[in-house]
């Protein structure tokens, strides 16, 4: 697909070291540092994430006149940069992190400029585009007249998703969606003024209806981070669309990263909530990868089967571990879950501080149970056992046994529902491997998927 980025770009360095001393002069750490990674920022960002997607990326922005700015150029090989004069100095902004802790952000060169002049090429290179992401980061591109007036032409028939900023202009009438997050949904209305709290769903509900009709747009997606975000349309509709569980560490980058595969979804076809929801899921996943340092890793973010899986369960069991916790993990197919099910993973849970569920594949299953299973797709059991209190982590595998999931991660604790004995369980001389136990939980006899599965298909 064809997108159109448009916005203000910028160049974002992370700095990330290691610090055990303070220094003599003061009592500062000292950072040790070990990398110092450069990338485009800003509307720059998105064009990066959406040309590693694989599509056909065009850049609209404005660039200064110094060396900075070539670098910046140099950071998007793979894009088509159409920019204008920015006239004024490249904006930078330095990330200090030891390990993964965020120390200071330096910023150089951010003061807001003049709204710069939109050239022709500018305002050109949004005809023919699949889909428009303009990327707000308050320093003028969107504010320009003639690329507002550009945009609200082709907003007529094509998508335009618009993530504002807190200090930017408000979107043109007649776009498909707009994206603030609470903050900015703050900024452009008084709605916390009678007492709603902010980055609530009764805010969001609140705040998306009355920036529908305050900005004239097709709809608002009021982002809530780590819940998801709250839907309203110009038809007085309004829907909450929830993220999926993942523990995530650095946010940076992840309303890009929605913004983006909505843009994505509806130049695919999707209509507004389903879009919606699809970039709440790409968000997830983002994050649930590892993020922005992912993202630019030199083999990009290993791939997720969904999300909240594997790599998220690696962060689980590293985070308790750190803590000195003891890591629980426990398996099955969970095809139609039950009673039993939910009693056994409890117990599991009460044996350590996390539980983590190793989840045979659709194939696996088919492989077990034979070509009538499973009932309900892995992604769909992912995310009904992620649904429980109990559960903190699923890993997805695709082999008869878990032995080589188990191995990943080594569990202190292998737990399993039975009426056997714990060394006769197959896993038990994997466990044994990094001196692991196995444990056998209450097993509730008369509970069977295999059963429920008959009864309905003879209710069917």
């Amino acid at each position: 697909m064809r997108i159109v980025v448009v916005g203000d770009t910028l160049l974002d360095v992370d700095v990330a070291g290691t610090s055990d001393r303070l220094s003599p002069d003061a009592p500062v750490p000292v950072v040790d540092v070990t990398t110092d990674d450069r990338r485009a920022g800003g509307a720059g960002l998105v064009a990066t994430m959406l040309v590693r997607d694989g599509h056909d990326v065009t850049l609209v922005t404005v660039v200064g006149d110094d060396a900075r700015a070539q670098e910046l150029r140099d950071l998007l090989p793979d894009v088509t940069v159409v920019a204008g004069p920015s006239g004024a100095p490249t904006p930078v902004k330095t990330r200090v992190r030891v390990v993964d802790h965020a120390l200071v952000r330096i910023d150089e060169g951010c003061a807001t400029p003049p709204v710069p002049e939109a050239t022709d090429a500018m305002t050109a290179a949004l005809d023919g585009a699949d889909a428009i992401v303009v990327a707000d980061y308050g320093r003028g591109v969107a504010a320009a007249p003639a690329l507002r007036e550009a945009l609200a032409r082709v907003a007529e028939h094509t998508p335009v998703v618009w993530d504002p900023h807190p200090k930017g202009a408000a979107p043109v009438p007649g776009i498909t969606v707009a994206t603030p997050n609470a903050a900015e949904a703050r900024r452009f209305t008084d709605v916390d003024g009678h007492g709603v709290p902010v980055a609530t769903v009764p805010f969001a509900t609140v705040a998306a209806a009355a920036l529908v009709e305050q900005w004239g747009v097709g709809a608002v997606a009021v982002t809530l981070g780590d819940r998801g975000a709250l839907l309203a349309d110009d038809r007085s509709d309004s829907r909450f669309v929830p993220a999926p569980s993942v523990t995530a560490g650095d946010p940076c980058g992840a309303g890009d990263r929605l913004a983006a595969g909505v843009a994505v979804a509806l130049a695919g076809g999707a209509d507004v909530p389903d879009a919606v929801a699809a970039g709440v899921v790409a968000a997830s996943e983002y994050l649930a990868a590892g993020g922005v340092t992912a993202l630019f890793a030199d083999d990009g973010p290993a791939p997720l089967r969904v999300p909240g899986a594997d790599r998220d369960a690696l962060r689980t069991v590293h985070e308790v571990r750190s803590a000195g916790g003891t890591v629980v993990a426990t398996g099955g197919c969970f095809d139609l879950l039950h009673a039993g099910h939910a009693r056994t993973l409890s117990a599991a849970r009460a044996l350590g501080d996390c539980l983590v569920v190793c989840l045979n594949s659709d194939s696996s299953v088919r492989a077990l149970k034979g070509p009538d299973r499973p009932i309900m797709t892995q992604d769909d059991r992912v995310e009904l056992l992620l649904a429980l209190d109990c559960v903190d982590a699923v890993v997805v595998f695709d082999e008869h046994t878990p032995d080589e999931a188990l191995r990943r991660f080594r569990p202190d604790v292998w737990a399993k529902g039975g009426d056997y004995t714990a060394s006769e369980l197959p896993e038990a001389a994997t466990l044994a491997e990094w001196g692991g136990r196995v444990v056998t939980v209450p097993f509730h006899p008369g509970r069977s998927t295999t059963r429920l599965a008959a009864a309905l298909e003879h209710v069917g």
